[in-house]
């Protein structure tokens, strides 16, 4: 009898897989940090035979090759991937038998790199699971625009094809278990639900029920922002990642703390951002722990800037530690926890800034020249609604774009509160007037704000 766990990585939008039978599994594209893999093979009583990517990852950090490394497995990489590490190379229609009975069949499916392969996963000879990787995803395709420019559409047709070749293949019945589409940016819109099959694909996702023309044309129309941080990812895949160091950070007293700031490396508080907002370090930058951390994080900050990390606790140094490192940024200079108020030289206050609703930023809106109100969400979000002569720059791009927000107290907001809150603190750093809207964007014409719609 076979299995298959699903590992879930919400702060990436990602899922990986261990599948198996009684004694021996396969891992499907695992995440930099191993051990919760290990661990999960160990609970399972098997032994990890095989590693597969279904493609070099444009989004986090494999621990494919540690993995392998670590347990003996064979790690099974597509052929076409240019790697310059030792792996067994994956054609189409190669297969590998992971137990008794259970056997792992390679499927070429192009779209989301050149190289995208599929694996299928058979018991007796019979279908039973499909890992799709960043190719046929709930009710969607991975996006085509990661590689190269010049092959986006191209790639889009690709993935028309594979999505029609994986629906002739399998059987109605069969899951589809994807990679991305759970809030990663490596799909060309968000998965709606949590699990699906080849049927329910066939009967819903676009790349099976439009013509190709149809659908390539409106999946490039669609295609959002691509995070800054991409561009290092598959390079560091490719060429063999180093393995992950957990270990604690060093301890920052606020001296060190200050120091920091002063030399222009980036402080980030993991608080949620009402705390942050009653009371923080002046100059630290808010990445609520809990909220999409790695993603925004990695987007926004200089690549290879030294990060400090602050938090309420170990534990949630801890875990932010062990989402960065998925994308990369493997160890943070140093870290605080505790009270905030240690965390700042004698003698010195911690800085704040008002929260407000939409409400209260109706009260204000159009009775002075002194109010500014920021639009921080990306432009996709924008075309579909935004509030009357409000200013408009997506939060990736802030940082760099600080000088062009008009002067005054600047009401900052996003879709739902987070990216404002890291734009607030963004914009208070420094040195504006700020007031960080959180709320839903929906509440904002039932305050009487005038929402702009095409």
């Amino acid at each position: 009898m076979f299995f298959v766990d699903t590992l879930e990585f919400e702060g990436l939008g990602n899922r990986s897989y261990l599948a198996g039978g009684p004694s021996a599994a396969v891992v499907i594209d695992p995440p930099r940090d191993i051990d919760q893999i290990i661990t999960a093979a160990a609970r399972r009583g098997v032994r990890i035979a095989f590693v597969a990517e279904t493609h070099v990852h444009n989004d986090y950090v494999t621990g494919g090759l540690e993995l392998a490394r670590v347990t003996g497995a064979q790690y099974l990489v597509p052929a076409e991937a240019h790697v310059s590490f030792a792996h067994a190379p994956v054609t189409d229609g190669d297969t590998v038998t992971v137990d008794e009975g259970l056997v792992l069949r390679a499927i070429a499916t192009p779209g989301h790199t050149p190289h995208h392969t599929s694996y299928a996963l058979t018991e007796d000879g019979r279908d039973v699971a499909a890992f799709t990787g960043g190719s046929l995803l709930i009710g969607t395709v991975g996006r085509p625009d990661l590689v190269e420019p010049r092959l986006t559409e191209k790639l889009a047709r690709a993935q028309h094809a594979s999505a029609h070749r994986l629906a002739d293949e399998l059987d109605d019945e069969v899951p589809v278990l994807p990679t991305h589409g759970f809030g990663s940016f490596c799909s060309s819109s968000q998965a709606e639900g949590d699990a699906t099959t080849i049927g329910k694909e066939r009967a819903t996702n676009d790349a099976l029920t439009l013509d190709v023309d149809t659908f390539v044309a409106q999946m490039l129309a669609g295609l959002d922002d691509v995070p800054a941080y991409y561009t290092h990812m598959g390079p560091a895949n490719a060429a063999g990642p180093l393995p992950v160091d957990l270990t604690p950070p060093r301890r920052a007293d606020a001296e060190e703390i200050a120091s920091r700031l002063a030399a222009g490396e980036w402080v980030v508080d993991l608080r949620s951002r009402m705390a942050f907002a009653e009371g923080h370090v002046a100059g630290s930058f808010n990445f609520e722990g809990e909220g999409k951390l790695a993603t925004y994080l990695a987007w926004l900050i200089p690549w290879g800037k030294p990060v400090t990390l602050l938090a309420d606790t170990p534990e949630q140094i801890a875990a932010a530690q062990r989402e960065l490192a998925r994308v990369g940024i493997d160890r943070p200079a140093a870290a605080a926890t505790g009270d905030p108020a240690g965390w700042v030289r004698a003698g010195e206050e911690l800085a704040s800034f008002p929260r407000a609703r939409f409400a209260g930023l109706a009260d204000v809106h159009g009775r002075g020249d002194d109010v500014v109100v920021l639009d921080v969400c990306r432009d996709s979000e924008r075309a579909d609604g935004y509030i009357d002569g409000s200013v408009h720059v997506p939060l990736h791009e802030l940082h760099g774009r600080l000088d062009e927000v008009p002067d005054g107290v600047v009401w900052v907001h996003c879709a739902g509160g987070m990216r404002a809150a890291i734009a607030a603190s963004l914009l208070d750093a420094a040195g504006r007037d700020v007031v960080a809207v959180d709320d839903g964007f929906d509440a904002a014409a039932e305050a009487g704000l005038t929402v702009v719609r095409h």
